[in-house]
């Protein structure tokens, strides 16, 4: 599995176009083959982190190169971003616990 992890702050005044094209590629992102999951999260000081997950490193780039995605890239660098970074991550090991899963003792 291939985890991206995206963080950035938004400029003052940049929600309101960001967050219907955030919208249209999260959906897009969901259609993209190879696609896991992807969640968002904005911390308290406004720094948003985006972990999105693919099958693999094939996936991942496929979404990465996408031509409706590359277009919202350069946008959000020219329009949206004050500060991001990026990074791309392999999965070395998954452990999970489900909250229906009952403890044993």
């Amino acid at each position: 599995m291939i985890v991206t992890v995206f963080r950035s702050r938004l400029k003052d005044g940049a929600r309101a176009e960001y967050d219907p094209l955030a919208a249209q590629m999260s959906a897009l992102a969901r259609a993209m083959p190879g696609y896991i999951a992807h969640k968002v999260f904005t911390a308290e000081d406004g720094e948003r982190v985006t972990i999105v997950e693919f099958e693999d490193e094939e996936t991942q780039r496929a979404w990465a190169m996408h031509p409706d995605h590359r277009a919202a890239q350069a946008k959000g660098r020219r329009d949206f971003y004050a500060e991001y970074s990026l990074q791309i991550c392999e999965v070395k090991r998954v452990s999970r616990k489900a909250a229906s899963d009952e403890l044993l003792t």
